[in-house]
């Protein structure tokens, strides 16, 4: 009999959390230990050593493989690290294509570090599938998008870049970091790896860093589990308790943000002093029809315009319900300035170039009562 597959919210809860069997518990053990006894030479429980293996690592890897629908997942220290071991899969000589918004961290990590090991970028508008056919090359390896991007809300059809990706020989990984796993699974669409800041909705109340790929391919799987052991940058067993209890909750919570950043992008839409909002879910985005093919829900993250430098610090030092700080997909609203935040390291030119300007602000809306949010807004938005 073939086994029934469960829902997303069951699967969240209960996928690679078995009650411990030695002691019933529900919730699956911290396991803060460095190392293992064993029994003889060769012979062991299967774990030898935490930074190759640990059983909270076990369970939050098999857990977001499952939701994400892959083969295999590799939980790392934070966003960036996952990013990292990554480009393990490419050697000297190889190219990468990579979205031209994507978060600044990205980009500075490639051109900064990754460029002396001789592999070459380039950046793209992915949203066009024609400039990124034309930007394949044969010694390209990989395309890195994000969708939707980091702040401009830009989609990527994930699935005609696959197909185009394919073609040519080429993987295709998709950042889900902004969607979770419960509005869009890029897997399904065709992507071969999937990599997540755990540290933003997954995790999902601001107190822990963490990153995930997700692989497809048994070639994914023997590298990546490599590069851990290799490398060191794993999660700890605390962190990896702490993404597991935010999982738990990430169907509900990703309602409420969903339902949240509705009413705040329409409330910010129809504001007199906003002069231009980006939200897939609104039907003035020129991406609306694509987004709710591709995702379930619209998400919580918006960025809409100011005018300028004055008056985006002018309003980020009057809110009070929502936090002024980086990184979003807390339970809490936090508000951020990209262009001396995430977007800082990429310089000002390259700010120009994507629209980033100095009067964009970003909102990674939360779950508090979305009243107290827009009234929020409204006060300190009364001071443009």
């Amino acid at each position: 009999m073939t086994e029934t597959k469960h829902g997303f919210a069951t699967r969240a809860i209960h996928d690679g959390q078995a009650a411990d069997p030695l002691t019933g518990a529900v919730n699956v053990p911290i396991y803060l230990t460095s190392t293992y006894a064993q029994e003889e030479i060769g012979k062991h429980k299967g774990y030898e050593y935490s930074r190759v293996s640990n059983p909270t690592r076990d369970a939050l890897e098999a857990n977001l493989a499952s939701l994400e629908g892959g083969a295999s997942a590799h939980v790392f220290a934070s966003g960036m690290a996952a990013i990292t071991a990554m480009v393990t899969l490419l050697k000297s000589g190889d190219h990468v294509i990579c979205g031209e918004n994507v978060y600044g961290g990205t980009p500075r990590l490639f051109n900064q570090v990754i460029t002396r090991y001789g592999i070459e970028f380039s950046y793209v508008d992915t949203s066009d599938l024609e400039k990124v056919r034309a930007a394949i090359r044969p010694e390209t390896k990989l395309v890195h998008i994000e969708t939707p991007t980091n702040p401009l809300m830009t989609l990527t059809d994930i699935r005609a870049v696959a197909d185009v990706c394919h073609e040519r020989g080429v993987e295709l990984a998709v950042d889900n970091t902004f969607m979770s796993p419960y509005f869009q699974r890029p897997i399904e669409l065709g992507a071969d790896i999937v990599m997540h800041s755990t540290t933003k909705f997954l995790n999902g109340h601001s107190d822990g860093l963490g990153g995930v790929l997700v692989g497809t391919k048994p070639e994914h799987k023997e590298a990546f589990a490599f590069v851990q052991k290799c490398t060191g940058g794993i999660l700890s067993p605390f962190e990896c308790w702490m993404v597991l209890r935010g999982i738990k909750t990430l169907a509900v919570r990703m309602k409420q943000h969903d339902a949240n950043g509705r009413r705040v992008a329409e409330f910010l839409a129809a504001h007199p002093k906003v002069a231009k909002v980006y939200y897939p879910g609104l039907a003035t985005h020129p991406q609306h029809d694509l987004a709710a093919r591709q995702m379930s829900g619209f998400g919580a993250l918006i960025a809409f315009q100011t005018g300028g430098l004055e008056q985006a610090n002018a309003v980020l030092k009057r809110v009070k319900v929502c936090t002024l700080g980086e990184s979003l997909g807390g339970v809490e609203t936090l508000i951020s300035h990209p262009a001396t935040m995430t977007h800082a390291a990429i310089g000002a030119e390259a700010r120009a170039n994507l629209g980033i300007t100095d009067g964009l602000v970003r909102i990674s809306v939360g779950i508090e009562d979305v009243d107290d949010i827009l009234g929020d807004l409204e006060q300190a938005l009364s001071v443009l």
